[in-house]
């Protein structure tokens, strides 16, 4: 390892340790004097394989670079016992939508949701830290959009939102509803049915026209009718 690149390694480490909040390659390149952003890039993938099996882990997170306690250690550094935290249903349906459609503003959100939102649901998200205001649509009226934060990648331990898994994952994983599964399920059972119906119809009825001629039940032959107005009139 050159000089050079061994006090790039150090500083960009020093300066990572240091800070308060994650970094950016960007901010970092400009915290250094200028250092050049590929190398500032390559510092810090040479860096993450260094911490990648030890005790701390050098993370990115939406682009934000910082160390962080390694997962498989984590039990040995909690003292305080962990409240948990659950959100509503409503606010879980709006965290995925704004997750999976950012920016969205909040009658995109209620349009794909079909019922209304209420704002302490954004509320919620937005005082958690895991969705931002991020700016306004260039629409009338002008709408706030909103998006995630990379808190909310911190959070769920994604680097980006193309992360966030996918339907089948979901499905494998048990977190989707089955009730639209069942519902399509019943419908197409309910087709099967009713074309069953149709067709006993049909043949029914064609054994109904087969037997037009013939007189119904109950009813009068021709000649008894004739013999019995003939009585009448005599009587």
């Amino acid at each position: 390892m050159s000089e050079e690149l061994d006090e790039a390694l150090r500083a960009v480490e020093a300066t990572l340790f240091a800070s308060e909040e994650p970094m950016t390659a960007e901010a970092l390149s400009g915290h250094l004097g200028g250092m050049e952003l590929a190398s500032v890039r390559q510092v810090l993938a040479t860096l993450a394989d260094h911490y990648d099996q030890r005790g701390i882990s050098l993370v990115e997170r939406g682009k934000r670079w910082h160390f962080e306690t390694a997962p498989d250690l984590a039990h040995l550094l909690r003292r305080e016992r962990e409240q948990v935290r659950r959100l509503s249903r409503a606010a879980t349906e709006v965290l995925a939508i704004i997750a999976y459609h950012e920016p969205v503003s909040r009658a995109e959100i209620e349009s794909i949701r079909g019922v209304q939102t209420a704002k302490g649901t954004l509320d919620v998200l937005m005082e958690a830290g895991w969705i931002k205001m991020a700016g306004r649509r260039e629409v009338p009226g002008r709408p706030v959009i909103y998006a995630t934060s990379p808190e909310f990648l911190d959070h769920f331990g994604l680097s980006t939102r193309r992360d966030l898994p996918g339907i089948d994952e979901l499905k494998a994983a048990g977190l989707l509803d089955p009730v639209d599964d069942a519902f399509e399920e019943a419908m197409d059972a309910a087709g099967a049915d009713d074309a069953g119906a149709d067709g006993e119809g049909d043949q029914n009825g064609c054994e109904a026209s087969e037997g037009d001629d013939q007189e119904p039940p109950g009813g009068e032959p021709e000649a008894e009718r004739a013999e019995s107005e003939e009585n009448f009139s005599q009587d």
